[in-house]
This record gives C-alpha cells, sequence and structure tokens, in this order.
C-alpha cells in the first residue's frame, strides 16, 4: 500500500454533483470524511427541489473541508463537473476526482485511485471490469448494456480501457488544464469516454483500478436509455475518424467477441429471453459503424 501524504490529501478536492440526494448526501459525505479525513469535499448542488442544497449548506457550516457550490439548475453531470473542476483549480488544488452521490461509488476505495496518482499516474478509473472489480445489485440488462457497450467503445477506439464509462475518476490538475472543457462531447454521458480518449491519446498516464459499483439503494437514477445510442454513435464517429482500417475489420467480428464475453461471464443461463436485446444490439452497432463508413 503506498503512502499518501497528508499535504497531498490537504490538496484533493472530491467532487460531488447532487440533484435530489437529500437522503444521501450525508450517509456519502460522512462516508469520505470516515475514509480519508483531511480531503476536501465539493458538492455541486443543481437546485435541488427537495432541499439537498440547504443541507449541504449546513454540513459546511459543521465541516471546514466541505463545500458546496449551487448552480441556478438542472444542468447536467457534465456540466455539474467542469464546475467543480473550475471551481478547484481556481483555489490550487492538485488532484480532483469524480464521485457519485448515491453510494455507488464507495468512498472506503478512493485511496485505490489516489495510490496510483501517487505512483504517478494522471487519470486513474476506478473499474468494474479489470480483474477484481464487479457489480452489485445490477439486474442482467444492464450489465449486458454496460459490458456490451465498454466493449465496443474499446475496439473503436483501441484505447486499451476496460471500462471508459466508468465515472469514478482522479484527475491530477495538469491533465484537466490540458482539457479544453469547450470542446468535450455533450451527447448523453460519453464525455467520460471522450476524456480518457483525448487523456490517452496525448500520451498521459492513464490507468484502472478495481473498485465495486454497488447499485444505489436510495433515491432515483438520473439514467435512462435514450443516452446510449447516441453515446455510441458519438463513439462510432471517434473510432472512424482516427481508425477506419482497424473499424472496418471488426464490424464482423464484434457479434462473435460479444458471445464470447457472455460466455465468459458466465451469463448465459441468466440472458433466457434477452436474445433478441442482444441481436439488436449487435444488429444497431453494425448498422452504426456501417453507416459512418459509408459517409466517407
Amino acid at each position: 500500500m503506498t503512502t499518501i501524504a497528508p499535504e497531498r490529501l490537504e490538496k484533493t478536492l472530491v467532487i460531488i454533483p447532487t440533484y435530489n440526494e437529500l437522503e444521501n448526501l450525508p450517509l456519502i459525505t460522512g462516508r469520505v470524511r470516515k475514509a480519508l479525513q483531511q480531503v476536501h469535499i465539493l458538492i455541486v448542488d443543481d437546485n435541488s427541489p427537495d432541499g439537498t442544497g440547504k443541507a449541504a449548506d449546513q454540513l459546511a457550516a459543521e465541516d471546514a473541508r466541505l463545500h458546496v457550490l449551487h448552480r441556478e439548475g438542472k444542468g447536467g453531470l457534465l456540466g455539474a463537473y467542469l464546475a467543480g473542476f473550475e471551481w478547484g483549480l481556481e483555489r490550487d488544488y492538485q488532484v480532483l476526482c469524480e464521485m457519485d452521490a448515491d453510494g455507488s461509488h464507495a468512498p472506503e476505495e478512493l485511496h485505490l485511485l489516489l495510490e496510483e496518482i501517487e505512483k504517478g499516474a494522471d487519470l486513474v478509473i476506478g473499474s468494474r471490469y479489470v480483474p477484481g472489480g464487479k457489480t452489485v445489485n445490477w439486474p442482467v440488462n444492464r450489465q449486458l448494456l454496460s459490458r456490451l457497450g465498454n466493449v465496443y467503445i474499446s475496439m473503436a477506439l483501441g484505447a486499451g480501457l476496460s471500462d471508459m464509462t466508468a465515472g469514478y475518476r482522479a484527475f491530477r490538475r495538469e491533465l484537466l488544464e490540458f482539457l479544453d472543457f469547450d470542446d468535450l462531447s455533450r451527447k448523453g454521458y460519453i464525455f467520460q469516454v471522450d476524456v480518457a480518449n483525448r487523456a490517452i491519446r496525448a500520451g498521459y498516464d492513464v490507468r484502472e483500478v478495481p473498485i465495486t459499483f454497488t447499485e444505489r439503494e436510495l433515491g432515483e437514477s438520473k439514467l435512462d436509455g435514450s443516452f446510449v445510442k447516441d453515446s455510441l454513435a458519438e463513439v462510432t464517429k471517434w473510432g472512424v475518424a482516427h481508425r477506419r482500417d482497424q473499424v472496418e475489420g471488426y464490424v464482423n467480428d464484434f457479434g462473435a467477441v460479444g458471445k464470447r464475453m457472455i460466455q465468459d461471464l458466465d451469463l448465459g443461463t441468466k440472458v433466457g429471453k434477452k436474445k433478441d436485446y442482444l441481436v439488436g444490439f449487435f444488429g444497431e452497432m453494425r448498422k452504426l459503424v456501417e453507416h459512418e463508413l459509408n459517409k466517407k
């Protein structure tokens, strides 16, 4: 275990976006504080109707290392993180982290990400899909969608990462200063992929560490199915633009890769009636690739 210097923790900011997370807020901030007492926390609240912002102010009044940034309305996850990054960079934080408010990202595992930063990484991703990583309480269709989506992204971009959509992250400030925030993709939640892909292409040190992702128990998820196709369509454009020959070569192999992955995950008996869903997914991905290839 790598020792993280106290002065490094004092310059670490954990950014937690919130929208209607009144029940989860004291739980997640309490867990962060118990796990790593010296880190700073920034709650970025999008004017939650349930009073999350007011509750955050009350917590901040009792904790000098807890801060609150109020936004005027629901501006999306990317907007919340960008506001948090700008707030943190202006105040000279050296390491800035992303963490969900719902407990799906365990604060008890934050040290794993920070230890890799201490070893020289520029971006560390808490991954569900490297050896040792796992998901808890996820329905089969969600597992399939996430795993297949990440397989597709990996094949399209050739980035060498297992979980580019993951949102549990630690950044060295130099990488954030390099990124052009205004140029990041606004399609769905694909900005996480965009950031990692840009970092890798620019030669930054991007690593993954295994984490346990636990489905939220309180409150409602902000995700809906509409983001998936928009996100993967965007990835297809990037893949064709940067590595057309490789993308053209794997379009016929994607279905076989997905089937092998299902076997490796031992999901065969669980998939059952999801067969049509899988066939449809493979078909949609093939159409996306062929559409982009034919445009050239």
